[in-house]
């Protein structure tokens, strides 16, 4: 475990990374004796000064939902971290490349909590009851420290997200069969990447539910209004720069980014 100035000055070496866009060295390196639970208490004190300079939380993400990316990480379950209103455009954005240290892109739904939901035991029926609409929806990931990293330091680094581009067409959970969204993106009209959405955990709120139930214990849950990330369904695929990103899901509509 670190001591509490050790937290404070791995969140304040994040928080220079994000600003001047130069990763730092990992902080499994820095502080060896680092925990799971030291690396969310970074999170939450670098999304505290994020706020205390102007940023809103809108919501929350979910990684490592596919078993091959948890096998890589050493780790048994997703992890997670917070949305700022920031970092949120809309379908037809051209957004900046240089915002970021090295992003990529990856495909993903997005709930939109209609209610308040909390734990303990919660289950995927609770997140589609309190659920408003799943709509499609972009994640730029992007890391602030040096690879490679161990799960600690992209816990830390909240969850590697970058931003969200939310856009298609949205739909009540109970409309569709969302374990089968598919969709393809295609960087420069070339399809670079295909995937449906029952890769995320069989289902996409099944990540959900596990979130509202980890929040529980640390005396948080997911609020009404609130943006939620349920984890990718392909690949990450590089973006740079002059690219022209398109995502068809089908019946679930399009969204169109482009890069500068």
């Amino acid at each position: 475990m670190l001591t509490d100035t050790e937290r404070q000055q791995a969140a304040d070496a994040l928080l220079q990374a994000e600003r001047t866009l130069k990763p730092v060295p990992q902080l499994s390196r820095t502080y060896p004796a680092i925990e799971l639970e030291d690396a969310y208490r970074i999170q939450g004190l670098w999304a505290d000064a994020r706020i205390a300079g102007g940023a809103r939380m809108v919501g929350h993400k979910i990684g490592l939902t596919s078993r091959a990316m948890q096998m890589a990480s050493k780790i048994s379950e997703p992890d997670y971290g917070c949305i700022l209103d920031d970092a949120l455009f809309n379908d037809g954005a051209q957004i900046k490349a240089s915002l970021f240290i090295k992003p990529r892109l990856e495909v993903e739904l997005a709930f939109i909590m209609g209610e308040d939901l909390e734990g303990p035991g919660k289950r995927i029926y609770d997140v589609m009851r309190a659920t408003e609409m799943v709509v499609p929806a972009l994640e730029i990931i992007d890391y602030r420290t040096d690879v490679p990293r161990a799960i600690t330091d992209t816990i830390a680094d909240n969850a590697a997200f970058g931003a969200i581009v939310v856009g298609g067409r949205p739909v009540r959970p109970m409309d569709v069969d969302i374990r089968w969204v598919g969709a393809t993106l295609s960087k420069n009209g070339i399809i670079e990447e295909s995937g449906v959405s029952a890769a995320i955990m069989g289902h996409p709120a099944a990540g959900i539910a596990w979130l509202v139930n980890k929040l529980h214990v640390v005396g948080a849950g997911l609020k009404r209004g609130q943006i939620v990330l349920a984890g990718s369904f392909t690949r990450p695929v590089d973006i740079a720069a002059g690219d022209v990103i398109q995502v068809d899901y089908g019946p679930l509509g399009a969204i169109g980014v482009s890069f500068n």
